[in-house]
């Protein structure tokens, strides 16, 4: 989800464990040369999901090790969810939309929490909750917890994954 610390927390276990950090949505700006909220503007939610999933293979596919963050919605897609867990460990870093909108503010760099973010944040969680079960191999609650604690115990969870 928006805010739960995707990114920081893949930065913080790339660099513990020596591997390279992706953050997909970076990425997606990054092959696309424009921002997320204009890649929705212009091209529209099925546009940026499109892209997504081909940036989110390309890096799926790589043969150097990373920590990935990838953005909320990747989910979505049954491809991107086999996709994942095939080629790693999956751990969802679960929040509260109370604590999710505490993290992301306003929620005016976001699309999908325009207007309402607590709403929305709440809206999206129901929504996803399902696609974020099916797709985790490990669930990591985030609720009042510090970056560095949040780190340990997904680290923690890399550790009893890769004895499956």
């Amino acid at each position: 989800m928006p805010g739960s610390g995707k990114s920081t927390i893949a930065r913080r276990v790339a660099r513990a464990s020596g591997r390279r950090a992706v953050d997909v949505d970076a990425e997606i700006e990054r092959v696309a040369g424009t921002p997320i909220p204009e890649i929705f503007a212009t091209e529209g939610e099925a546009g940026f999901r499109d892209l997504e999933a081909q940036v989110l293979r390309a890096v799926l596919e790589s043969t150097e090790p990373a920590v990935i963050a990838t953005g909320g919605g990747a989910v979505l897609r049954i491809d991107n969810r086999d996709a994942m867990r095939a080629h790693g460990l999956v751990v969802w870093l679960r929040a509260t939309p109370e604590t999710l909108l505490a993290r992301v503010g306003d929620g005016s760099s976001r699309p999908l929490l325009a207007g309402d973010p607590l709403g929305n944040l709440a809206r999206l969680a129901a929504e996803r909750g399902d696609a974020y079960a099916a797709a985790a191999h490990q669930i990591v609650d985030v609720d009042r917890l510090p970056f560095d604690e949040i780190t340990r115990r997904v680290q923690a969870a890399a550790k009893v994954g890769a004895e499956r």
